[in-house]
């Protein structure tokens, strides 16, 4: 599965940085986030509930973080478990514009997903992956927009 978007944040390029590596606004902004750990700078642990159609899981999973073109550009990779509703691994590249005093913020994600989530049919997951990355960013964008100095 593949998902690709960009979103367009009014803060500048620093701010929307330093919040993408803020994990209480990074917890406040994921749809179903109970718990997020900041491990080190590069590494994170979640622990996110999420219903997709019929199944409901716990996932708890790892992300880790390459920031070698940071800010402008990062990438991230993670895995998740969800017990008997199945696993998901994947990554995503994340590129930073600065567009005057707002940021344009555009990824590409792939991810796997395997076990009961990945009988469900494909349509019901890429729609299902849209909509949370939409309420994501949606929610990314407004924190980020309501708190510049974050």
């Amino acid at each position: 599965m593949e998902l690709a978007d960009e979103i367009t944040i009014n803060a500048p390029i620093e701010v929307v940085y330093a919040a993408l590596n803020d994990p209480d606004i990074l917890k406040q902004c994921i749809p179903g986030c109970e718990e997020l750990i900041k491990k080190s700078d590069t590494e994170l642990e979640a622990k996110v509930v999420l219903k997709v159609g019929p199944v409901k899981a716990k996932f708890s999973g790892d992300v880790v973080l390459n920031t070698e073109g940071a800010p402008d550009a990062f990438s991230l990779t993670g895995q998740g478990n969800g017990g008997a509703a199945g696993h998901a691994k994947g990554g995503a590249d994340v590129v930073l514009v600065t567009e005057g005093d707002q940021t344009i913020l555009r990824y590409e994600a792939k991810a796997q997903i395997g076990g009961k989530l990945a009988q469900l049919g494909s349509r019901l997951i890429q729609s299902t992956a849209k909509k949370l990355a939409a309420k994501f960013f949606k929610s990314f964008a407004d924190v980020v927009a309501e708190d510049p100095v974050a």
